[in-house]
């Protein structure tokens, strides 16, 4: 994998080097956006090929800056932040891969005025250990309305620890037609995730003892235990928009004068369809992991298949844009097809048979928002099942937003809410395999949020502050089993993002304060910081006009105390444990990024404190994260 990463490399600069010194650096025009949730509006998203921290490149750390891993970069891991996480039902299978994959909610959309391609690897660690990472993006227009473009993600990390393996490759195709009256999007994902699963380490004692491909794990050699999450899946929107013509006099064209109710109405197709699967192989289910052998005491082969197509048909409506009060709205309808199957044990035969099961929603959906200016805007939503399988459950959200003009640019504050009463994922109900099996009927979860948020930019600060109450909270208990608290459960938290800066030192910080009313059901830890202190300087050239740009510095991570998840590798779920606290164990990683034209390097240690404070360096029971590691990386931007 190292050396067909550099033939690529190698290729790729050998075609651009020569486009690059023909590059005069001029600004250059990109749109990048994905769509909202109701898939009718484009949600702007900044490029990310900033050459500030550039040492955070991960997806993982993009998606959510605080994440609790298993050690090993592209194995599952969950978001710290409890308001981050993935609580989709129909995301059930993928919800600790989500951040790396390519999905309907996630597709990216760009438009360029030029071709755009990114190149982005990464590597670390010596050869038989080494992480690699590797991104190529691409997008062209065809015109001014047309773009399509690709992109394509690998991770492949040997892990530092035995039988800890994984190999993400994630990709994506799109493509849009934006006119005027007719829009088009259309994406495709293929997401394969796979990685062994070495159920954690024996002895803790061992990582001051031994190298770490030497320290004994659960699950060795004779199982050759692995798990694969496979996924397809497709999004294609149409939108035509239907408003009044101008009318032609002579040769002029005379614009007939707005007026309120001068509305504009646009009908749209979305179709979205879904394929996932998983399996988990175990080659020595005996091994005296599991405590319940159901199907096979030879072999384990489980294996989990969800498949899901929804049509949604809608008209939104919105009055004349030229106006300063502007009222707009639609209502759809939805109509959703489920497939799943799984091997389903045969009690006190240790043997097994394929079932299925089909089920159907229809569903209706609602928007409606009102701009004042363009400074004052409130929008609400909600959809409800009507009948199938989901029927009662329902989701009701807004969000109000106001904007300023300050000294250093505009400033942002919003308040949100959303009240949520849906289904349990399908999984929770009913799961068979070698070592679990269960036959659940759980109440629907209710969930109120609340929150506001206040943005910056101008001064690099970000506030929010999120606040929840369920009922019926559903988890996996301290068996790795399903359960649901049929009690109240609440959560609060208090995200910071702030940026400081003096001279050319800089400090910036993501820290997060929250707390759960039920530490026995949902521990969290008080206090999560990720801060880097680094010092920036541009080297400048005067005989060449060349220009250096670097920064040096360190980054660390760090959190209080509390009862991490444990992970269960047979059905790739984290659960609740109250065996062991982690936390106050600060990873620390020394960086020096280098910017030249739109060339940007990398040189970095990670977690270079490792066994110099002690050997608690877990973020998962049994999972040790990876020890000193020197990694590099190099991002190509250029246009042709």
């Amino acid at each position: 994998m190292r050396r067909n990463g550099t033939i690529i490399l190698l290729l790729f600069f050998s075609i651009v080097l020569p486009a690059q010194d023909q590059d005069s650096l001029k600004p250059r025009i990109i749109k990048q956006w994905n769509l909202s949730s109701d898939f009718t509006e484009e949600v702007i998203i900044p490029f990310d090929t900033l050459f500030s921290l550039f040492n955070r490149y991960r997806l993982a750390d993009k998606f959510s800056p605080l994440n609790a891993t298993l050690g090993n970069y592209g194995l599952p891991f969950y978001q710290i932040n409890f308001f981050d996480r993935v609580t989709d039902p129909d995301k059930f299978l993928y919800a600790w891969h989500y951040p790396f994959m390519y999905l309907p909610g996630r597709f990216v959309f760009m438009n360029t005025q030029t071709p755009f391609t990114e190149l982005v690897w990464t590597f670390g660690g010596p050869r038989e250990t080494a992480e690699q990472t590797f991104r190529v993006r691409h997008s062209q227009n065809a015109g001014r309305f047309f773009n399509f473009g690709l992109i394509y993600d690998i991770v492949y990390s040997l892990g530092q620890y035995s039988y800890q393996r994984a190999e993400d490759k994630n990709f994506t195709v799109f493509t849009s037609y934006t006119g005027d009256k007719y829009k088009l999007y259309f994406a495709a994902g293929i997401n394969n995730n796979i990685f062994n699963e070495n159920g954690g380490i024996l002895d803790k004692n061992q990582l001051s003892q031994l190298e770490t491909r030497n320290v004994a794990v659960n699950l060795g050699g004779l199982n050759i235990a692995k798990s694969i999450i496979k996924n397809q899946s497709l999004l294609l929107v149409q939108r035509y928009t239907i408003s009044r013509k101008p009318s032609v006099s002579g040769d002029s064209v005379y614009q007939e004068k707005p007026g309120f109710f001068r509305l504009s109405g646009t009908l749209s197709h979305i179709l979205q369809i879904e394929s996932n699967r998983r399996t988990y192989t175990d080659k020595s289910p005996q091994s005296g992991f599991y405590d319940s052998i159901y199907i096979n005491n030879s072999v384990t082969f489980d294996s989990l298949f969800a498949r899901s197509v929804k049509n949604t048909v809608r008209f939104d409506f919105a009055t004349d844009e030229s106006r300063k009060f502007r009222l707009g709205g639609g209502v759809g309808i939805r109509n959703e097809l489920f497939k799943y199957s799984q091997i389903i044990p045969l009690r006190d035969t240790l043997s097994a048979d394929t079932s299925a099961w089909r089920r159907n929603n229809n569903a209706v959906t609602g928007r409606l928002y009102n701009n004042i200016g363009e400074k004052f805007r409130w929008i609400a939503s909600g959809e409800l099942y009507l009948s199938g399988y989901r029927s009662g459950d329902f989701s009701l959200d807004g969000i109000v937003s106001k904007s300023f003009d300050w000294k250093k640019g505009k400033a942002s504050w919003l308040i949100k809410g959303a009240v949520t009463n849906h289904q349990p994922s399908f999984w929770y109900e009913q799961w068979g395999s070698n070592h679990f099996i269960w036959n659940n009927n759980f109440n629907k979860v209710f969930r109120i949020d609340l929150g506001t948020e206040f943005l910056y930019p101008g001064r690099n600060v970000r506030i929010k502050l999120n606040y929840a109450i369920l009922d019926n909270y559903t988890d996996f208990n301290y068996s790795a089993l399903p359960s649901q608290h049929t009690g109240g459960l609440s959560v609060g938290s208090l995200t910071i993002t702030k940026e400081l800066k003096a001279w050319k030192f800089h400090l910036a910080n993501d820290i997060l304060v929250q707390r759960s009313s039920n530490s026995e059901i949902l521990d969290l830890p008080l206090l999560s910081i990720r801060s880097s202190a680094y010092f920036e300087h541009l080297f400048i050239f005067e005989k060449t006009d060349g220009r250096l740009n670097t920064q040096l510095g360190a980054d660390v991570t760090f959190h209080t105390l509390y009862h991490p998840y444990s992970y269960m590798p047979a059905t790739g779920r984290f659960y609740r444990q109250n065996q062991l606290l982690a936390g106050n164990y600060p990873f620390i990683n020394v960086f020096l990024n280098i910017k030249l034209k739109r060339t940007r390097l990398l040189l970095m240690f990670d977690h270079v404190n490792s066994g110099l404070m002690g050997y608690d360096y877990y973020m998962i029971p049994s999972y040790p994260m990876n020890i000193r590691m020197f990694r590099y990386g190099i991002a190509w931007t250029f246009y042709d």
